[in-house]
């Protein structure tokens, strides 16, 4: 009776000298990529457009989320001064979506409470927009990468039954290419799907950070407009 590990040894080194190109006695990353047939191609573009939506979207998410801390008391200041111009040019000149919130709010004074609620909710909306913009794209590769790495893994095993029906006798180096194959488009698919997935939530929780910090910022606003009237 074989010996179990013995085995698993003589299939690494007959694919290992199977795959290995240049002949150096190693197999590279680039040799066990290639391996996995041509279903690495749409993986490799998934991980590619997974990192640059999470780079480009992290890097928008975190400057909106940079908020002074006296924003809002200056803002305060000027509304109860009666100096709504500068409250005004103050929050326009600021590039966040706190600042644009609050904008809106100035443009509205003079109106309801409930007008002016309407139109900052509105703007809030419309900031929340632009920061979920191209997340979608994580959650389909999250969801797609181990899809198409289980397809790798059909496409393996057709292989290896192909190749088994056609050799004349079944040898370890006969099946150990079509293992080999199904072993590398499932780790690869599973890999970029939790990359994704975890960056998808990740960018998620900024995303909530900077909702949070946005309500605030509008429930502090009104309160504000509403002390002149309850002095």
């Amino acid at each position: 009776m074989f010996d179990f590990l013995q085995i698993v040894d003589t299939v690494q080194q007959v694919a290992n000298t199977a795959s290995d190109k240049n002949k150096d006695g190693s197999l590279s990353f680039f040799e066990v990529i290639t391996m996995g047939g041509w279903i690495m191609l749409p993986l490799g573009l998934m991980l590619l457009a997974a990192i640059y939506v999470f780079a480009e979207r992290y890097i928008a998410i975190k400057n909106a989320s940079k908020i002074d801390q006296n924003f809002m008391n200056i803002i305060r200041d000027h509304i109860v001064s009666g100096n709504v111009a500068a409250a005004r040019s103050f929050a326009k000149n600021t590039a966040n979506p706190v600042a644009r919130i609050i904008d809106k709010g100035i443009q509205r004074l003079g109106k309801p409470i409930e007008a002016i609620e309407r139109s900052m909710d509105n703007v809030g909306q419309l900031e929340m927009y632009k920061l979920e913009k191209n997340l979608g794209i994580l959650s389909v590769v999250s969801k797609a990468a181990p899809i198409f790495g289980f397809v790798g893994t059909l496409i393996g095993l057709m292989q290896l039954f192909s190749n088994i029906h056609d050799a004349n006798e079944v040898e370890i180096g006969v099946i150990s290419q079509g293992i080999y194959t199904k072993l590398i488009t499932s780790i690869s698919g599973l890999v970029i799907g939790l990359l994704a997935y975890l960056a998808y939530n990740f960018l998620n929780t900024q995303i909530d950070k900077t909702a949070n910090k946005m309500e605030l910022a509008s429930a502090d606003f009104l309160d504000v407009l509403q002390e002149p009237t309850t002095r």
